[in-house]
C-alpha cells in the first residue's frame, strides 16, 4: 500500500501528502445517493388500480359472470374459474382454473374443449390451462323454498272438530297449528334453476 502511495504522488504535481490523503479519503467516503428519477404516471396508476381492483383483471371478473354458459353445467358444478395470467413474451394468456379433487382427471381431458370454449369467450389469446385443486369459492347454493299444499275444507273440518273438546285456548291453536302441518306434510320442493 505504501509503494502504491509513493508511485501515485511521484505522478501528481500537487502536494504528494495532501494528494495522498484525499486519496484515502475518498476511498472511504462516497457521493451523495442521486435521487431517482420520478416515477411516471403508468406506474403510480398501476400500483392504485392494483390496490383497487380485487380480482385479477377484466376478463377474469366478465369470465366469472358468463362462466356457465361458456363451459357448460356439468364442468361448472366441479370447477370455477380463479385467475387469467400471461403465459410470457409471445405466448397467449393462462386460464386458472379451480376444480373438486374428484373431477380433476374429467377436467383434465375436458381441457382443451374449455380451453377452446373460453378463448372464444374472451377473445381467442388463452394458451393454456392450469388445474388446481381446491374447495370451490362460489355462494352456497340457496336453501330450496317448501310450499305446502292448502287443506280442503273436508280436512280443515275435521281438524277443527278433533281439537273442539280441547278446553284450554292456547293449547287447542298449538295442536290446531300442529295438525294443519302434519295434514300439509305432502309438500313439494320448488328449488330455483341454477347451475
Amino acid at each position: 500500500m505504501q509503494g502504491t502511495i509513493t508511485f501515485m504522488v511521484m505522478r501528481s504535481s500537487l502536494d504528494p501528502l495532501e494528494e495522498a490523503r484525499a486519496r484515502i479519503r475518498l476511498r472511504h467516503a462516497r457521493a451523495k445517493p442521486v435521487a431517482p428519477a420520478p416515477k411516471t404516471i403508468g406506474t403510480l396508476s398501476q400500483r392504485i388500480t392494483r390496490d383497487r381492483v380485487p380480482d385479477k383483471g377484466p376478463a377474469i371478473g366478465r369470465l366469472k359472470l358468463i362462466w356457465a354458459e361458456t363451459v357448460g353445467s356439468q364442468i361448472a358444478r366441479v370447477c370455477e374459474p380463479e385467475k387469467v395470467g400471461s403465459g410470457g413474451k409471445g405466448k397467449g394468456r393462462v386460464l386458472t382454473v379451480t376444480c373438486i379433487p374428484a373431477a380433476s382427471t374429467m377436467i383434465q381431458h375436458q381441457s382443451e374443449l374449455i380451453r377452446q370454449r373460453v378463448s372464444v369467450a374472451l377473445g381467442g389469446d388463452i394458451s393454456e390451462i392450469r388445474i388446481k385443486q381446491g374447495p370451490l369459492a362460489r355462494q352456497p347454493a340457496p336453501k330450496p323454498v317448501r310450499t305446502r299444499r292448502p287443506l280442503t275444507a273436508e280436512e280443515r273440518a275435521a281438524l277443527e272438530a278433533s281439537v273442539a273438546k280441547i278446553e284450554d285456548r292456547a293449547l287447542r291453536e298449538a295442536v290446531l297449528a300442529l295438525g294443519e302441518a302434519v295434514l300439509a306434510s305432502d309438500e313439494t320442493t320448488n328449488l330455483p334453476d341454477h347451475p
